[in-house]
């Protein structure tokens, strides 16, 4: 019995539009491939140390100074994923500046940091409340407290201005480290900024939930100096 194969009637425009079609679909996967190999994998929060999770904020950073921004975790599938449940590796604690944005200055995606935003960056019993969720909760593994140059809130401490309606809460907070930070040499404002970073960061540490974690080596509280000609965060010490 013989066997009869159907027959392929290709003319020569449609071998030429398959064969144009197959190289394309080749050069695109190739490229896709390439991109993906060059995006270094993310570690999952279950994995990732304190120490770590520091890093992949500063490298993040480091990408958006030097303009080479990856854009991680902003596709519709990680929208689709982050829906479910979060897992935040880092938490921010950051001015509501507008020109600081975290998951931006950082380099990160849909679900990556826990974010609290305030003018001068303070930390009020709201914000440890939040911060402390974002640990114990979700597994947050850092936390930076985000300062900034130049900013307004503390300026405005630094001047004793009169303020309208709850904006003087604001800078009665902050003036401490004004106070603190006023015999030091160099730039009045910048001091005043980085002694305000300090100041919030061991006002975390004193929280009997943060410290607990932080004796168990699951978190890290530590503090960022964001300049705004640069877009580089430089850690306070």
């Amino acid at each position: 019995m013989s066997i009869q194969h159907p027959q392929i009637n290709l003319s020569r425009r449609g071998l030429l539009k398959f064969g144009a079609g197959a190289i394309g679909t080749g050069v695109l996967t190739a490229g896709l491939g390439s991109n993906l190999l060059a995006v270094e994998k993310k570690p999952v929060q279950e994995d990732i140390t304190p120490d770590k999770a520091l890093q992949e904020l500063l490298d993040g950073n480091e990408r958006f100074a030097k303009r080479k921004r990856r854009n991680p975790d902003q596709t519709y599938s990680r929208l689709v994923e982050v829906a479910k449940g979060q897992k935040p590796f880092a938490s921010i604690l950051g001015c509501a500046d507008s020109r600081v944005p975290s998951e931006i200055v950082f380099d990160q995606g849909l679900g990556d940091l826990f974010v609290c935003r305030i003018a001068g960056n303070i930390a009020t019993t709201q914000q440890i409340g939040s911060l402390e969720f974002g640990s114990l909760v979700l597994g947050s593994k850092v936390i930076m407290v985000v300062g900034h140059e130049r900013c307004g809130a503390v300026e405005a401490a630094i001047k004793g201005a009169e303020v309208p309606g709850q904006i003087g809460s604001l800078l009665e907070a902050i003036k401490p480290s004004v106070e603190s930070s006023k015999n030091k040499s160099g730039d009045k404002l910048a001091n005043a900024c980085k002694a305000n970073v300090l100041a919030q960061v061991e006002k975390l540490k004193s929280s009997t939930v943060l410290s607990e974690l932080i004796k168990a080596e699951k978190l890290k509280i530590v503090g960022g100096y964001y300049d705004l000609d640069t877009g580089e965060i430089s850690l306070v010490s």
